[in-house]
């Protein structure tokens, strides 16, 4: 659907309880309606949010410019070097805080740094292995910490906090300046 010099795809989801907009990483506008919803009623409500479509098509071009894409090959070579320091990164934040896991995966991750699941299984995204060890190992310990609370309530941030060393904060907001790519 054109509109303002740019596309919006539209999605219908059995899931969706609601209109939702995102930029993808490739700069499609996307716009998840619910299976029942009118697309005419929603492409009215994606008009009213016409400044931040262009604001984030913006920002995601400046990042494309400061932060080109990988190439194959770059990934394959990020692979290796996360392959190797990623557990060993892991498996000290596991014996430094006390926090066990299960199983480490490595994935092609662009939208998180890691996840863990009920089980306390622990993926970690390639991309990690460019960031500053002190971000890997606050994203480790992010993890274990998951390990004891399956979300991010206050008992959860204060676990982190803990084994930070009350930087969990400072290291957060710093995390933030990186992005998967």
């Amino acid at each position: 659907m054109e509109d303002r010099g740019y596309n919006i795809e539209v999605v219908r989801s059995r899931k969706a309880r609601r209109t939702s907009l995102r930029i993808t990483r490739e700069g499609v506008v996307r716009m998840t309606i619910p299976w029942w919803g009118s697309k005419r009623a929603a492409l009215a409500w994606a008009a009213t949010r016409h400044e931040w479509i262009l604001s984030s098509l913006e920002r995601l071009e400046q990042r494309r410019k400061e932060n080109p894409p990988l190439t194959p090959k770059e990934v394959e070579e990020l692979r290796r070097v996360a392959k190797e320091k990623l557990p060993r990164m892991l498996e000290a934040a596991s014996l430094r805080t006390g926090l066990r896991y299960g199983r480490l995966t490595i994935r092609k991750s662009h939208s998180r740094w890691g996840s863990c699941t009920r089980e306390g299984n622990i993926s970690l995204s390639l991309f990690l292995a460019a960031l500053p060890d002190e971000l890997i190992d606050y994203v480790c310990v992010h993890e274990l910490c998951h390990t004891i609370h399956h979300n991010h309530s206050a008992e959860f941030h204060s676990l982190v906090n803990l084994h930070t060393e009350g930087r969990e904060k400072e290291l957060q907001k710093m995390l933030k300046n990186y992005q998967p790519r």
